[in-house]
């Protein structure tokens, strides 16, 4: 919807230029997950070094002499950071943010000292059990974290397309981290960019269709909004009207109630307030002509 509301935008007619750059934003997806996943090991090993040069202090404590290595022994943090799977994602994606930009990593440590969170976890005497370590890092991701007003602004500025990933990369960190159920390293897994090949070719397929078919498919409802000029339809409702008639016409495996569901989501979270109850209206008629005149056929179980 990006890529194509983009090459209105631009006027571009490049449809390759385009592609290409949605898939390059698409790959960076992969980096945004990588960059917010090794935070965390970048933290423990950033407060690990802090622990060791303090207690080597001419004149250190007995506090810093025999500091409290609760924080750096978490299992979660130590399992993070004996991950084959996630040391070869990061090094094949060259992933080296953080030591080129410490100063985030300093920052994050100091509010995560800062925090009542922290605070009750290392006042804890007793030893924590591997569910409570995992709870522990969840928490400090999701509400300490990805809050971090500094570390978004930085997110932002390096890659603008990730700002809208943002929120999607950090729920599946947490759901990741939530499925952790042992301290083997090897369990824990960088999923896949695509699914399968079928996955990616799904979103060049859709993309180059929809943009090929844009004056067919606009044909599809012109008549359905009688009370609409077309000069005062919002130009993402016509991209997302224009997307899901796609998958009605070109795509015979999706569900109908899948490409309901989907278009109307981002309708909601793009578009105008009232855009979805716009769409959604259209849609439905639509899908009840497309069908009464089986110009939308649909193959499988349940996919009405």
């Amino acid at each position: 919807m990006q890529s194509i509301y983009a090459m209105h935008q631009s006027g571009s007619d490049n449809m390759e230029k385009e592609e290409k750059f949605l898939f390059y934003s698409i790959d960076n997806i992969q980096d945004l997950y990588l960059i917010m996943l090794s935070s965390l090991i970048e933290i423990c090993k950033k407060e690990s070094i802090f622990l060791h040069l303090s207690s080597k202090k001419h004149l250190a404590t007995a506090a810093e002499r025999k500091p409290n290595e609760k924080f750096i022994n978490n299992k979660i943090f130590q399992l993070l950071a004996e991950s084959n799977s996630l040391s070869i994602a990061l090094e094949n994606r060259k992933i080296n943010n953080w030591s080129l930009n410490d100063d985030y990593i300093i920052l994050l440590l100091n509010d995560i000292k800062a925090s009542d969170l922290y605070v009750k976890y290392m006042s804890s005497s007793s030893v924590n059990t591997f569910e409570e370590d995992r709870q522990f890092v969840i928490d400090l991701f999701a509400d300490v974290i990805v809050p971090n007003e500094k570390l978004y602004e930085y997110l932002e500025d390096d890659k603008l397309t990730w700002v809208d990933d943002i929120p999607v990369v950090n729920t599946h960190i947490v759901k990741q981290l939530k499925a952790i159920k042992t301290q083997d390293p090897d369990d824990f897994r960088v999923p896949k960019l695509y699914k399968d090949v079928e996955d990616k070719d799904f979103a060049k397929d859709l993309f180059r269709r929809t943009v090929l078919n844009e004056t067919i498919f606009a044909k599809e409802y012109d008549d359905k909004t009688p009370n609409w000029d077309s000069d005062r339809i919002a130009e993402i409702d016509t991209i997302i009207l224009k997307m899901a008639i796609c998958e009605f016409l070109k795509f015979p495996s999706i569900p109908v109630k899948v490409t309901l569901n989907e278009y109307l989501e981002i309708a909601k979270e793009y578009s105008t307030p009232k855009s979805s109850i716009f769409i959604n209206g259209i849609l439905d008629n639509l899908v009840k002509e497309l069908t009464a005149n089986k110009k939308m056929i649909k193959v499988g179980r349940g996919l009405m």
